[in-house]
């Protein structure tokens, strides 16, 4: 009589491969789900942030120096590269004053083509991929005199 421990060793080994696989399919999954949770995360900060920042420069008229004052954060940190209003933060979001930094929010002033309206663009980067993780075009109406 044959002995049945090379097939049950076989089956065994068997098993195990498939277990092995599902175990790396769902850490595979757990990985790109704690992937996409940042991810989320940061866009969710950076549109808050954003829209902070916006109702901020509309409350002040679109001055942007008196908004940043009012917001304390710097500004003209950046002047001569022409980006008077970015601040830097870090990975988890603390003002960072180094060039070491996670995202970048920005904001400038744009041109709106309509007399006596202002607009400013605010937006926030995530230095890594390089891309706006949230961006929005604010509006506020300007004074305008009439000459006659």
């Amino acid at each position: 009589m044959k002995s049945k421990a090379p097939l049950a060793l076989m089956e065994q080994m068997v098993m195990l491969l498939v277990f092995a696989l599902a175990a790396a399919l769902c850490l595979q999954a757990f990985v790109q789900s704690d992937r996409l949770s940042r991810e989320s995360e940061a866009r969710d900060h950076a549109a808050v942030l954003c829209q902070s920042v916006a109702e901020t420069i509309r409350h002040n008229g679109g001055n942007l120096e008196a908004a940043a004052a009012q917001l304390a954060v710097p500004y003209g940190a950046y002047a001569a590269e022409g980006l008077p209003f970015e601040v830097h933060y870090t990975e988890d979001w603390g003002l960072s004053d180094t060039r070491e930094y996670a995202y970048c929010l920005r904001a400038e002033e744009v041109d709106s083509g309509l007399p006596g309206l202002g607009q400013a663009r605010v937006e926030v980067v995530e230095t890594a991929a390089g891309e706006p993780l949230f961006d929005l075009t604010i509006s506020w109406q300007k004074e305008v005199t009439v000459h006659g």
